[in-house]
């Protein structure tokens, strides 16, 4: 799922009902892509199309990339927060400091 895409698709991956991450992708996308939702404890499927591009789903029908991504919810491979540069493949740059996209306060 790019991250300009609120709704979240679904689709029958492996015949497991998953959220697609992103459709269309290459192996190095894929591989990134694939190791950074392992580590943060989902589980991957995957499906490679006829012209070798993949889909690469979730098994969490609650997961949002948009969501966890702009959230910090999503931890990198060094254990500091995913950035919406560092998801998209931008910048090798982890985390920018305390960039916090949503501020929650305490009534």
């Amino acid at each position: 799922m790019a991250l300009n895409k609120l709704k979240p698709v679904v689709e029958e991956i492996e015949g497991v009902r998953c959220i697609v991450v992103e459709a269309g992708i290459n192996e190095d996308r894929l591989n990134f892509l694939k190791k950074l939702l392992e580590l943060n404890e989902y589980t991957v499927k995957i499906k490679v199309a006829e012209d070798n591009t993949s889909t690469i789903g979730v098994t969490d029908l609650m997961f949002n990339a948009v969501l966890d991504v702009y959230k910090r919810r999503l931890k990198s491979f060094t254990g500091k927060k995913v950035t919406p540069a560092y998801w998209l493949q931008i910048s090798d740059s982890e985390t920018e400091d305390e960039v916090n996209y949503y501020h929650f306060k305490k009534q």
